[in-house]
């Protein structure tokens, strides 16, 4: 049986945990990252041909914040060059009401309020990096079964291939259902949101303008996300990535729907903002859940990501959220193996947790009050919720301080 020894082991080969995986190497620390699938660093997704209109059906609003991260890394060169779509304007309504407001990326003198890009993509370039870093060594197709806390303070891992790990801090990074966050015993509060989202790609009779689109109903909000085709003009780019989330009900009937069927319920429930829906692809669709570990840490573990908070999809932060992790918790261990501590200790750990527990949970707060905001139908907060929009509206610097919150900057 293969035993395995590491400064720091990050179990999750997603976004995040790649991103953990790069931002620790290059604090000059050994780094073992243990990733259930055979995703990391196989992708051929940044070497095919780009300018076919076949997207991933899962994508990312990433933020100026989550760009700036990315850069340091060396990942945003090649997402860059294989594909993505920047958004210069956001336009959000009341679909039940006449509230309405608009945001523009000239108003803050910014390219872009932020940027859409696949998941598989953001997955390939930062997989890139990692195996162009030798202090990361990667285990795919082997999955945790079992964390036990070791000896000499370490935390040792059974695999499902038979090794073991023997670390001195294990970071979660696995996602919504993380093992780690359960073998460890963390705590946990969630609680069900009675929605689906169908996510899916669908091309308009008329171009997104790099816009992204955003109407509240009652049964759940309906996102437009603009993606872009390298080659063509600007009035040719009809594509987009939709996020309709919605009542469990309503998304039931909504999925069996063919797609003729499908492509009109879609354009009527956007009003027909680009036309009619011309293409549609395959629908996926899952639960949404909101989730909140009580701590992100203990001594010799950290949960980032998913695995220690999920919040509703409607302003798409996210995996914004988890980039947020990666950056406090390196930020907290370079720090902290500059000055001589132990970086695994919870004293140390605890610092990352204070900072990042206020900053989610305050996040999680305000995704879970547009919620109830936008999901009643009582007049006077109908009332109230259209005023507030049109107000905010016809507010710059409330605007301005809203939308650069919103992009991290």
């Amino acid at each position: 049986m293969q035993k395995y020894e590491s400064e720091i082991t990050i179990v999750g080969g997603g976004p995040v945990g790649l991103a953990a995986a790069c931002a620790l190497a290059d604090c000059g620390l050994k780094v073992l990252l243990v990733d259930a699938g055979k995703r990391t660093g196989k992708h051929n997704e940044l070497e095919v041909n780009v300018e076919k209109p076949k997207f991933d059906p899962r994508v990312s609003a990433l933020t100026v914040s989550t760009r700036n991260l990315l850069k340091r890394f060396g990942a945003w060169d090649e997402i860059e060059r294989t594909r993505l779509c920047p958004y210069e304007h956001m336009t959000v309504w009341d679909g039940d009401g006449t509230g309405a407001i608009n945001f523009s990326a000239d108003e803050l003198h910014e390219p872009a309020l932020g940027y859409i890009v696949e998941n598989r993509v953001l997955s390939a370039a930062l997989a890139q990096q990692v195996v162009a870093r030798s202090a990361i060594t990667v285990l795919e197709d082997c999955a945790v079964e079992r964390v036990i806390k070791g000896d000499h303070d370490l935390v040792s891992l059974s695999l499902s291939n038979g090794a073991s790990v023997d670390t001195a801090l294990l970071i979660g990074a696995d996602g919504t259902h993380s093992i780690i966050r359960k073998e460890s015993g963390f705590s946990i509060r969630e609680w069900e949101y009675g929605q689906e989202a169908v996510i899916t790609t669908v091309k308009t009779e008329y171009p997104h303008e790099f816009t992204a689109w955003q109407r509240f109903m009652n049964s759940g909000p309906l996102a437009f996300l603009p993606l872009c085709l390298p080659g063509l003009d600007d009035e040719n780019q009809c594509y987009c990535s939709i996020v309709w989330s919605c009542v469990t009900e309503k998304a039931e009937g909504i999925k069996v729907l063919d797609d003729k069927e499908f492509k009109k319920a879609l354009g009527s429930a956007f009003e027909f903002r680009l036309g009619e829906i011309q293409e549609v692809d395959k629908r996926f669709s899952f639960s949404l859940w909101q989730r909140h570990a009580t701590d992100y840490v203990q001594d010799g573990t950290a949960l980032i990501g998913d695995a220690a908070h999920t919040i509703h999809p409607l302003a798409g932060q996210g995996v914004n959220l988890g980039f947020g992790d990666v950056e406090a918790l390196s930020g907290v261990i370079s720090a902290a193996v500059n000055k001589g501590e132990d970086y695994r200790s919870r004293k140390v750990l605890s610092r990352y947790q204070r900072y990042r527990k206020s900053q989610n949970l305050g996040m999680m707060l305000a995704m879970e009050s547009f919620k109830r905001l936008f999901g009643s139908e009582e007049l006077t907060v109908m009332w109230l919720r259209n005023t507030g929009l049109n107000l905010m509206n016809s507010l710059p610097l409330g605007k301005e301080q809203l939308m650069r919150k919103a992009m991290g900057i």
